[in-house]
């Protein structure tokens, strides 16, 4: 989601009617009601790219995560949900490194106070949030075995990881296997 204004390539000012008010209707999350957070389709790119992502499968992806994190959690089989949402037991990254999922993590996270810096950097000053500036936000993460390290991955990224779910075995180096 973004904070920022986003510019469409055209001019308001050329439809507006005598009143100031658009003459056609936009879709909603044209310009949504203020304080609200608007809802992009796909993930902002630069102003210089075509405005259909290069993988389809970006299309909506924080609206999919979001369904996932809802889904995932009441799964009575969760094996079977991470399948059906396309997340490999093991994938393959695009440089051929295979991965193996340990784990998905999931965190709640709740703003309920800032920090400022003070004028000439001696210091910050703690502020509470009134309760209508606090922010509800959820972390997700797929944390993988590289056969070294364990590596937590996004949900965007252990989508595009290839499904090599069929190998269960791997060498681990150094092991004599």
């Amino acid at each position: 989601m973004h904070d920022d204004h986003h510019h469409h390539g055209h001019d308001h000012a050329d439809h507006h009617g005598p009143n100031g008010h658009h003459h056609h209707p936009h879709p909603v999350g044209h310009n949504g009601p203020a304080g609200k957070p608007l809802q992009w389709q796909t993930p902002h790119l630069p102003h210089d790219h075509a405005h259909e992502p290069a993988d389809p499968r970006a299309t909506d992806l924080d609206l999919v995560e979001i369904a996932f994190l809802e889904g995932f959690a009441r799964a009575p089989d969760t094996s079977s949900f991470l399948r059906l949402a396309g997340i490999p037991f093991v994938g393959e990254t695009s440089d051929g490194l295979r991965l193996h999922l340990l784990r998905v993590e999931t965190q709640d996270m709740v703003d309920v106070g800032a920090v400022m810096p003070l004028i000439g950097g001696g210091g910050v000053t703690y502020h509470p949030l009134p309760a209508k500036l606090t922010s509800h936000r959820r972390r997700l993460a797929f944390v993988y075995h590289d056969g070294t390290e364990q590596r937590p991955l996004d949900f965007g990224e252990a989508r595009l990881l290839a499904d090599r779910s069929g190998a269960v075995q791997f060498a681990i180096p150094g092991s004599g296997q």
